[in-house]
């Protein structure tokens, strides 16, 4: 077959091979745009208070190891994972499962005596397949703790039923206030929940930016309804009621929301859900004529959304309860599964938890329920200590930037 192409190229002629080289050359280098966008990255900025206000993270102590002392014995044992593997938010499930899988790894080949197994459950997000998941999870007698689930409503969907099964779930990225009023006595949050987020981008917006007019969206998922409301409530007057918008998860259409925000004319967008909305939207608000500032939260704050969004996603504000990946445990994963991104740290970290726990000799689901309710230790993203309710004793929100 290569024989073939070679002689009917020889039989264009030359005037038609020095055409076609041409034609390749133009095609192999990118356009300004092109190469622009390719250089795009999301960029740690800031960490801030609930008032705005910058705060200089502290030196931090040396983050837990999950390869422990290397003496740990088990019986067989496993960890799950649960949350979008598949479909349109999905790598923000995968970050979690890799982060998670490296802490595991990096455990079993440390402990040859305590082998512990990392099953990943596939939800896709979506509430109604995770209630048909749980069943799986809390039945597999092997399986004494959860990472997960990832999203907020699948968590509200499912806390009954793990929290009845005295099985430890503790979530590395869902953030909706309500989930710890419950009175899931096994639900625990790895990082801010969105009564954190939304006050602290909100004044950040307000306070320190100097933004008098808000336009917020809303993507009228658990997460996104949660959020905006936090941002809404604190920006008061700044959000402007002209433009206060949901939309739906899965619309790509938003020439709708674009007309309505042009005739606010506000000095800046938050849009409250994921990137699979917030790429579409931030391209439709450039094309439309919008100059002022994107910002946008935790569900938006991946790669995957600078990907689809081109060149409309450079300068966009992302807003994160999640910290920054550094150090070793950075080259790690980097090393084996690629750059970590968006709750990569809190997948290591809550694994890592979890592992120091069963390595202590909590292999039942109530001893490790009760490891991890009284434990306090560091982090790669922080420290890592639960109230009562299963919130964080203390949390602060980074602010990143596509640039």
């Amino acid at each position: 077959m290569r024989g073939l192409v070679a002689r009917s190229a020889f039989a264009l002629g030359s005037a038609g091979l020095v055409v076609l080289g041409i034609a390749g050359c133009q095609q192999s280098q990118p356009t300004e745009g092109e190469a622009a966008q390719a250089d795009l990255k999301i960029v740690e900025q800031v960490q801030i208070d609930e008032n705005g206000a910058e705060v200089k993270p502290p030196e931090a102590a040396a983050a837990a190891d999950p390869a422990g002392n290397g003496q740990a014995q088990c019986p067989p044992v496993s960890i799950a994972m649960a949350g979008a593997l598949t479909g349109p938010d999905a790598q923000l499930g995968i970050n979690i499962k890799n982060g998670a899988q490296l802490a595991v790894d990096k455990h079993n080949a440390a402990n040859p005596g305590c082998q512990v197994q990392l099953k990943a459950f596939d939800t896709e997000g979506d509430p109604q397949k995770a209630t048909q998941i749980a069943p799986q999870i809390i039945n597999d007698a092997f399986t004494i703790g959860l990472i997960g689930p990832a999203f907020s409503g699948e968590t509200n969907a499912t806390g009954d039923i793990f929290n009845q099964a005295g099985l430890v779930a503790v979530t590395a990225s869902a953030t909706n206030v309500t989930l710890s009023q419950k009175g899931w006595r096994t639900f625990f949050r790895g990082l801010g929940n969105d009564g954190v987020q939304g006050p602290s981008v909100a004044n950040y917006m307000k306070n320190t930016l100097g933004y008098d007019k808000v336009c917020v969206v809303d993507d009228s998922t658990d997460y996104g309804l949660g959020l905006a409301q936090a941002i809404r409530e604190t920006l008061g007057p700044v959000a402007d009621s002209g433009c206060n918008i949901s939309v739906k998860k899965g619309d790509k259409d938003f020439s709708a929301a674009v007309t309505q925000i042009k005739g606010v004319n506000p000095k800046a967008v938050f849009f409250s859900g994921y990137y699979a909305e917030a790429a579409p939207l931030v391209q439709q608000l450039r094309d439309g004529g919008f100059e002022g500032t994107f910002v946008s939260g935790d569900g938006t704050k991946d790669p995957a959304f600078v990907k689809q969004a081109g060149a409309a996603a450079k300068d966009a504000l992302l807003s994160c309860p999640c910290g920054p990946a550094t150090g070793t445990f950075a080259e790690e994963y980097t090393q084996k599964f690629g750059e970590p991104s968006t709750y990569s740290a809190e997948g290591y970290d809550l694994a890592t938890i979890m592992l120091k726990g069963i390595g202590s000799g909590a292999i039942t689901r109530p001893a490790l329920l009760e490891f991890v309710r009284n434990y306090n230790g560091q982090g790669v993203a922080r420290q890592y200590q639960w109230t009562p309710t299963g919130e964080l004793t203390t949390s602060l929100i980074w602010i990143y930037k596509v640039q």
